[in-house]
């Protein structure tokens, strides 16, 4: 009952919107809720599919659709003219579904056992792809610091534009080879037990889980258009940067269907899947959504480069490449690395709330 009432926030959201016109941090925040039951749906959906088509496929839709979320807010904020708000929402992203999403998931798994394991190859993997992220997305940092305070370049910004260009299309490849690698050449190599097609008693017609996922997945570009367009003013009102905006609410409200759908899979004991899903998500923030935005913006007035120009960004998306790495590295978990990993998430959110850049100062 309470799923199906919780969608009531989407017409009221629109209501406030576009019928009454209400204070912007109104319509923030009704927005940014609403898309909460939808990425709920959306879980639901792909849980479903994943029943029918196994761990391999359904974690992949589930990180996918999960992430259209994020994409779609990202694209509306980026249109909206605030570059540097997109850069903090990757980051978020990156450390929300890293840390919280597979801190959280782990708490709640080991709720019932003393430690949960998973698949040490396929964390593993998944761990080698997280310091492939840490380094593309330090290195235009570092050229456009080279390139600016040693070598004085005039031209730092059209070469930090082709770099990130030229990283975001290596990043695209990149992804593309992992899914061959891991769905057809080494399938047998990363499907565990407990993955293979169930037949849920009460499971939906395939046709009706595409048709929610579609319609779930198009509100919630509705709602990241409101979210965008009350954005400034909403940061305004709560006297925040637009950096702890990205890096905290909107990589939050983007990448709750992860989250739900990994402590959900967590009780269910399906760990491997929790694994796909939390720190799947994050490379594919990183190997895909950062590249597609990337290329896209090349399209529209404001272009969009890989460059983290506050340090406080690059530390935060190498912390949680390295805290992942040594946590999955023995192929298992228990609650207190669960907390370790919240308590990472916590302490990165309370330096980004009190950090002022000016690039991203909202006020």
């Amino acid at each position: 009952m309470a799923p199906y009432a919780f969608l009531a926030l989407v017409p009221l959201a629109i209501v406030v919107r576009y019928a009454v016109h209400a204070p912007a941090i109104w319509t923030f925040a009704i927005a940014c809720a609403a898309i909460v039951p939808l990425a709920d749906w959306i879980r639901r959906a792909t849980e479903q599919i994943a029943e029918r088509k196994g761990g391999a496929v359904g974690g992949l839709l589930n990180v996918t659709f999960g992430n259209a979320a994020e994409l779609v807010l990202a694209f509306f904020v980026l249109l909206a003219g605030r570059p540097e708000v997109v850069k903090a929402q990757i980051t978020g992203a990156i450390i929300g579904n890293g840390l919280l999403g597979f801190g959280l998931a782990i708490s709640v798994g080991t709720l019932a056992q003393r430690r949960i394991r998973f698949d040490a190859a396929r964390a593993g993997h998944l761990a080698s792809l997280l310091m492939l992220v840490m380094i593309a997305l330090l290195l235009p940092a570092l050229f456009d610091y080279t390139e600016r305070s040693l070598y004085h370049a005039r031209n730092a910004t059209s070469l930090d534009a082709h770099l990130s260009l030229g990283v975001a299309i290596v990043l695209v490849a990149v992804y593309v080879a992992n899914l061959v690698y891991t769905l057809v050449t080494h399938r047998d190599v990363f499907a565990t037990e407990g993955e293979a097609p169930r037949a849920a008693r009460n499971a939906w017609p395939l046709r009706r889980s595409i048709v929610v996922l579609l319609i779930a997945t198009a509100l919630t570009a509705w709602m990241a258009e409101v979210v965008s367009d009350a954005l400034d003013e909403a940061a305004r009102a709560l006297r925040v940067s637009g950096l702890f905006l990205g890096v905290v609410v909107l990589a939050l409200v983007g990448n709750i269907a992860e989250y739900l759908s990994s402590m959900h899979f967590a009780r269910q004991g399906r760990i491997a899947l929790v694994v796909g899903i939390t720190v799947g998500s994050t490379i594919q923030v990183a190997l895909l959504v950062a590249p597609i935005l990337v290329i896209a913006s090349h399209f529209t007035a404001h272009p969009l480069d890989l460059v983290f120009a506050n340090p406080l960004e690059l530390v935060a998306i190498a912390s949680t490449a390295l805290i992942v790495n040594a946590i999955t590295r023995d192929g298992e978990a228990t609650w207190f690395e669960g907390v370790l990993l919240v308590a990472v998430y916590v302490l990165l959110g309370v330096a980004f709330f009190y950090a002022t850049p000016a690039a991203s100062a909202a006020g």
